[in-house]
C-alpha cells in the first residue's frame, strides 16, 4: 500500500501545480478506499489460476462489469490467446490495487483497460482524479512490465448515466491526448458507437438495467478492438 501511495503521489505531482487541492484529495481517497470488498473474486482468480496457469504474454483484459461481462472474448480475438480479469463495480484504482496478483503474474504483451465509469459515478471522482488514476495504472504497470502495451477502452454512454456523459467524454479526451506519441500506450473509442443519430444513447445496445452492453454491444466493440490487436 505504501508503494501504491508513493506511485499515486509521483503521478499526481505532476498536476499539482495547477490542481493542488484535487490531488491531496485523490490521495486521501484511495487510502481510505476499501480494497477488501474485491477480495473474494480476487483470490478466485488466483484459484482458478492454480488449476490451469494462464499462458505468459496472452492478451489481458481487465476493468469493471463491461469487461468481466465480455464473455466472448475467447471467440471474438482467436486465435490470440486472452485473459479476463474484469471484477464488476470496480474503479481503475482497484485494477492497480490488485495488479501483483491478476496482471504481473500473466506478464502480459497487452493490456486492455476497460474502466472509469464507476470512479464518476460510485466514488464521486472528478475527472481529473480520474485522469490521475489512469497515470497511476500506467506508472504502475510499466514498473514492473515496461514492454507492455496499455490500451484505454473509452468510456461509453449510457441510459443510467447521461447524466454524467460530460465527464466520461472529458475522462476520454484527457486520456487519448496523453497517449498521442507514447511508447506502449494507446486508446480505442468505442463512445460513438452507442449513440444514435441525435446523439443519445441507444437502448437497443444496452440490457435492461440501461447500463451494461448487449452481445450485439460486444461484437461492435470487438471489431473496434481487432485492427489493434493485430498490431
Amino acid at each position: 500500500m505504501k508503494i501504491q501511495l508513493r506511485l499515486i503521489s509521483l503521478a499526481l505531482l505532476l498536476l499539482a501545480p495547477l490542481r493542488p487541492v484535487a490531488a491531496a484529495d485523490a490521495v486521501a481517497v484511495v487510502a481510505a478506499h476499501d480494497f477488501g470488498k474485491w477480495e473474494k473474486e480476487i483470490a478466485a482468480y488466483e484459484q482458478a489460476d492454480l488449476a490451469a496457469p494462464p499462458p505468459k504474454g496472452a492478451v489481458l483484459f481487465i476493468g469493471s462489469s463491461h469487461c468481466r461481462r465480455w464473455t466472448t472474448l475467447a471467440q471474438d480475438f482467436s486465435p490470440h490467446q486472452v485473459i479476463n480479469r474484469g471484477f464488476g463495480g470496480s474503479a481503475i484504482m482497484d485494477a492497480t490495487h490488485f495488479a501483483p496478483r491478476i496482471i504481473f503474474p500473466y506478464a502480459p504483451r497487452a493490456i486492455y483497460l476497460r474502466a472509469g465509469g464507476n470512479d464518476l459515478s460510485g466514488l464521486k471522482r472528478t475527472v481529473e482524479q480520474v485522469f490521475a488514476d489512469y497515470l497511476e495504472f500506467v506508472a504502475t504497470v510499466h514498473a514492473k512490465l515496461p514492454n507492455t502495451d496499455i490500451i484505454f477502452i473509452s468510456n461509453p454512454p449510457s441510459v443510467k448515466r447521461w447524466a454524467q456523459h460530460e465527464k466520461e467524454k472529458a475522462v476520454n479526451t484527457r486520456i487519448s491526448e496523453y497517449v498521442q506519441g507514447k511508447a506502449h500506450l494507446r486508446y480505442i473509442e468505442i463512445y460513438d458507437l452507442l449513440l444514435d443519430a441525435n446523439g443519445q444513447p441507444r437502448p437497443e445496445l444496452l440490457v435492461e438495467d440501461k447500463l451494461h452492453f448487449t452481445a450485439e454491444t460486444y461484437r461492435l466493440i470487438a471489431d473496434r478492438v481487432r485492427p489493434d490487436l493485430a498490431k
